[in-house]
């Protein structure tokens, strides 16, 4: 099982994808493989990483002060 992965078995398998789909259909393929790869390495880190913790202070602003006489309003 540890020859199964030798250079020329790679380029036989990338001759047979060639064929199969054609020179249209791969990139889209290789797309697809490589955006549902990037979401189950996302969804295996979620998994593993513990939640992250949030210590949000939330800061209430007080309205503005009214003019006061002899001040113009903008």
């Amino acid at each position: 099982m540890g020859d199964l992965l030798q250079p020329w078995h790679l380029i036989v398998l990338a001759v047979v994808a060639f064929l199969l789909f054609g020179a249209r259909r791969l990139p889209e393929l290789g797309k697809g493989l490589g955006e549902g790869l990037k979401g189950f390495k996302e969804g295996l880190k979620g998994i593993t990483d513990p939640a992250p913790t949030t210590t949000a202070q939330h800061t209430v602003t007080p309205p503005p002060a009214p003019p006061q006489d002899g001040q113009k309003q903008s």
